[in-house]
């Protein structure tokens, strides 16, 4: 049985639930920190910072971890869910920084952060307003050709162009039987509460497109988009659990 540092008293009791449960499992397992690493694909530095509440764990290292554990994820995903918020709400927190990209990124003010947002935005806007002239030239030349046999069928539906308070556009097109709205062609990513870029704008934009509204199209997968995710898996008949996998974006994408 593994001796674990004790948690500190000030974590947010969210997160705690979460760590203690990782923590138990990785006992049971009988594994060690280098063998959980090895069978989940991530690094033993991520679990030390997993287990030991200094980062939160992704939706898939869960599910690595339940597959390893011969656990049902289920449980884990709605405990990380929960945690996430006590992430969210506590920045105040010592720990709550931990989980961030870069280490350097706790000293930068906010507006220094919203303004690496607002250009990383800028760039992948312009990346697909490129692809999509691209894409057209390429329809344009398939539709001169005569008689082509996989010239696909497409038809348009009203634009929602980029704004400063919606980095992301909605370019809603129905390619191949599938909607697609200009930001990502996935239909297999997991989403969830904590999430954040195009995957999330793409599905912001087909909530939008299904008459729910996710709140702004700005890629950040927050309460807002969470609760409309909800409410078109309740109306489509399937697992209302507030995320986004294979089953809602197939429900998605029409």
């Amino acid at each position: 049985m593994s001796r674990w540092k004790v948690l500190p008293e000030e974590l947010d009791p969210r997160v705690r639930q979460l760590v203690v449960r990782l923590r138990r499992l990785k006992d049971h397992s009988g594994l060690s920190i280098r063998q959980l690493a090895a069978r989940t694909g991530y690094s033993p530095k991520s679990w030390e910072r997993y287990l030991g509440a200094r980062a939160l764990p992704p939706a898939e290292a869960l599910e690595a971890l339940a597959r390893v554990c011969g656990e049902d994820p289920t449980r884990l995903l709605a405990l990380r869910e929960v945690a996430a918020e006590g992430w969210q709400t506590t920045p105040e927190h010592p720990l709550a920084a931990s989980h961030l990209p870069s280490p350097e990124q706790s000293s930068h003010s906010p507006e220094r952060r919203a303004l690496r947002i607002a250009l990383v935005a800028g760039a992948v806007t312009l990346v697909l307003a490129v692809s999509s002239a691209v894409l057209v030239t390429v329809r344009i030349m398939n539709n001169n050709t005569a008689g082509s046999p996989t010239t696909p069928t497409r038809s348009s539906a009203p634009l929602a162009e980029p704004t400063a308070a919606s980095p992301y556009p909605c370019r809603l097109a129905r390619i191949d039987g599938h909607w697609y709205a200009g930001n990502s062609r996935t239909q297999q990513e997991n989403l969830a509460v904590g999430n954040t870029g195009p995957d999330v704008a793409e599905a912001q934009c087909l909530l939008r497109r299904a008459g729910i509204s996710p709140g702004g199209i700005d890629g950040i997968f927050g309460p807002l988009t969470e609760h409309a995710v909800k409410q078109f898996q309740k109306r489509s008949g399937l697992v209302v659990d507030g995320m986004v996998g294979p089953h809602t974006w197939k429900a998605l994408r029409g």
